[in-house]
């Protein structure tokens, strides 16, 4: 509660937070919106692989002039890294494989490093953070983001004495999703084609949050942060509204859906017919607790938390995100602090490649919010068993086998290189974490 505090000392003594931004996009936009407004927060650099469209991002976020005029723009990510005047890094670019590659390249060069490409983190983050720690730097998830926020909850319910029954967030989520393709993505988002188009939203990236994937991803790096289980069966979406997380995501043996206490789990916003729920947690987080006395509890009643009938289970939660507009919390953690706003601790959850329609040998995988796999969660131990494919690996490699619809994936099925440098980082993890 005091980084306001320390952020306004740095700038007295002449030191502002320096920052290389990797990543223009919608994420890195909300971030840039919010520079002008932080005083002792700079931008050095920003990496883009079109420099002239970052700068219109700067412009179109409200940047004058002479901001944009101080400020360096490059493709080049490894010399943004390099750059002397750089304290923190932030990837934002969400491609897994150029993560990896600038989140080592920060860690090796001595810069704390905020990594808004969850999907890199879910691939390899428990390795990375590792990394960092040994280099006396700081590996952070992204404030703003799901996870971070979620992680936030478990961390403030755990430091107060409770225990943590349930975390997560909610979605828009029916069984159907799964199988969707970008082909007819809009219709579920009430938009048109020529509407999407000209708002310049991506399909296939939209739908990554539809089919399950993103979902999928933003859990498992929470499992990791956490040290939350993973429901072994995968994600099982239960329709719930702010009101009813205390009843419904508390332990069956208990009353509610969960197959046990201390998991991550995400919430729908609809019916499984399609009706909306009630006070609905769609852009929001929670954390579920459980009283660990009869004094507590009564205290639950006393100061007004809704809990379930037996007055023992809790929700704490927060309703809506900012994304990049609350960046600035993870910069200034790690830069001020030294902390970071979420960390991979160990490797709990996985998200796997399930084929939406039936597969033949020969196709070629087109990755996350394709037209051919989802992501499912899935305990990382169950991963490693069955030699899952992760599907921050499965774009652009060719199948050697046939794979049925609803089928996971395995590496033995696809032909990849295992020289390349992101599969060779990835199996190093599994290797460190497999025990």
């Amino acid at each position: 509660m005091n980084l306001h505090h320390l952020l306004h000392k740095r700038l007295s003594a002449g030191r502002p937070v320096r920052v290389a931004l990797i990543g223009a996009g919608k994420f890195g936009s909300m971030f840039l919106a919010q520079v002008p407004h932080t005083a002792g927060l700079e931008v050095a650099v920003i990496v883009d692989l079109d420099p002239e469209r970052a700068r219109d991002a700067c412009r179109t976020v409200g940047w004058d002039a002479a901001r944009i005029a101080a400020t360096s723009f490059t493709k080049d990510g490894l010399a943004a890294i390099g750059d002397a005047a750089v304290e923190v890094v932030i990837e934002a670019t969400g491609n897994p494989a150029v993560g990896i590659r600038h989140a080592r390249a920060a860690i090796a060069a001595g810069k704390h490093i905020v990594m808004v490409n969850v999907e890199a983190d879910v691939l390899a983050g428990p390795l990375l953070a590792e990394e960092a720690r040994r280099a006396g730097v700081v590996y952070s998830l992204a404030y703003g983001d799901q996870p971070a926020l979620t992680a936030e909850l478990v961390d403030w319910a755990r430091a107060t004495g409770f225990r943590v029954v349930a975390a997560g967030k909610g979605t828009k989520y029916l069984p159907l999703y799964h199988d969707v393709t970008p082909a007819e993505v809009w219709k579920h988002y009430g938009l048109s084609a020529a509407e999407a188009q000209s708002a310049g939203m991506n399909p296939q990236m939209f739908n990554s949050f539809l089919d399950g994937t993103k979902s999928a991803i933003e859990m498992a790096a929470i499992a990791n942060a956490t040290g939350l289980d993973v429901p072994s069966a995968g994600l099982a979406f239960p329709p719930c509204g702010v009101d009813d997380l205390p009843h419904v995501l508390r332990p069956r043996d208990a009353g509610g859906v969960l197959e046990r206490a201390g998991v991550v789990e995400v919430v729908s916003s609809v019916e499984r017919d399609g009706r909306p729920v009630f006070r609905d947690l769609r852009w929001g987080v929670y954390v579920v607790l459980e009283a660990p006395n009869d004094y507590a509890a009564d205290c639950f009643r006393q100061y007004g938390l809704k809990t379930d009938a037996s007055g023992r289970y809790a929700a704490m939660y927060k309703p809506y995100h900012l994304i990049g507009l609350e960046l600035n919390i993870s910069v200034l953690s790690a830069a001020l602090r030294g902390e970071p706003t979420g960390q991979a601790q160990d490797f709990r959850g996985d998200v796997v490649a399930v084929a939406k329609r039936s597969l033949r040998a020969g196709e070629m995988l087109d990755g996350e919010g394709g037209y051919t796999v989802w992501g499912k969660l899935m305990p990382a131990a169950d991963s490693l068993k069955v030699g899952a494919l992760p599907i921050g690996l499965a774009h652009g490699v060719r199948l050697v086998n046939d794979i049925a619809h609803g089928g996971v994936v395995r590496w033995s099925d696809v032909a990849f290189d295992a020289s390349n440098e992101t599969v060779v980082y990835r199996r190093a993890m599994e290797a460190r974490f497999a025990g």
